[in-house]
């Protein structure tokens, strides 16, 4: 039987090269944007990834977003290179597997649809949900958040809905927020792939891929999921009109130590 595999993803800055909370504030013209975040973040008042939820429904500097914001601010993220391509390449059959691809994102579904216009399909984007005022347009209520364990809820409604095993899950991002879904996915013997230097992730992940070209993330599936050799994975990839340059695999050890004077040593020298 063909083996049926689940690749989930993150959105702000694993399929793109800047957070769309940053986007949205720069069309808002909100200025301290990071430091909103960050306070939200050292409160624990939400879940990570779930603070531009909670600005736009409760910070006043974020009052008034409506629908056509969010779309506006989706049109001008910045996305990685090559995603058409790897959105192609999982369409086909990979090595007689089958892949379901999907975005589960704490962003604003309207961002990540408007950002992924004519590249992913909106029935394959699961993202953060708002309620608008009939009246002015503006969001009136939170919906649903994409966020920690609200990732954790979506992986498993999708694997019971597609019939996917534990083990036949990927799942790959790029920050702390991610964390909860990753220890979730390892637990089920599935893959998880970093697309950062986050060191918190980089411990959990089963891998770390760093690379500008959204194409990246096939290598270790290829390799290390499906087993394929360099000589296929080249032929695959230059299918797909993609060259592959250079690919180290390695692994850095950061080790920090500092020499100390044991309490025998002590003792005798004194």
């Amino acid at each position: 039987m063909t083996r049926h595999f689940l690749l989930a993803s993150d959105f702000d800055q694993t399929l793109s090269f800047h957070d769309s909370g940053h986007v949205l504030a720069e069309l808002l013209g909100v200025r301290d944007f990071a430091s909103k975040v960050a306070g939200l973040a050292g409160s624990n008042l939400v879940q990570q990834g779930g603070e531009l939820a909670y600005l736009i429904r409760h910070d006043p500097d974020f009052r008034g977003v409506r629908r056509e914001h969010l779309v506006e601010a989706g049109r001008r993220v910045r996305l990685k290179e090559a995603l058409p391509a790897l959105v192609n390449a999982l369409e086909g059959r990979i090595a007689g597997c089958r892949f379901s691809f999907f975005v589960v994102s704490a962003a604003p579904r309207e961002v990540v649809v408007a950002a992924l216009e004519g590249i992913m399909p909106p029935a394959h984007i699961h993202a953060t949900d708002f309620e608008y005022d009939a009246a002015s347009g503006e969001v009136s209520a939170i919906a649903r958040v994409v966020a920690g364990y609200g990732k954790v809820a979506v992986i498993d409604e999708l694997s019971r809905k597609l019939d996917v095993p534990p083990d036949r899950i990927i799942y790959m991002g790029d920050g702390s927020s991610d964390v909860h879904v990753m220890l979730h996915v390892n637990s089920g013997e599935g893959f998880t792939i970093a697309v950062s230097e986050n060191r918190q992730l980089a411990r959990i992940a089963r891998c770390t891929v760093l690379s500008d070209n959204a194409c990246s993330a096939l290598m270790p599936i290829l390799d290390q999921v499906l087993g394929m050799r360099m000589p296929e994975i080249r032929h695959f990839l230059e299918a797909h009109g993609l060259t592959l340059e250079g690919w180290e695999k390695a692994r850095t050890d950061r080790v920090m130590m500092r020499e100390t004077v044991s309490p025998l040593a002590a003792v005798e020298g004194a």
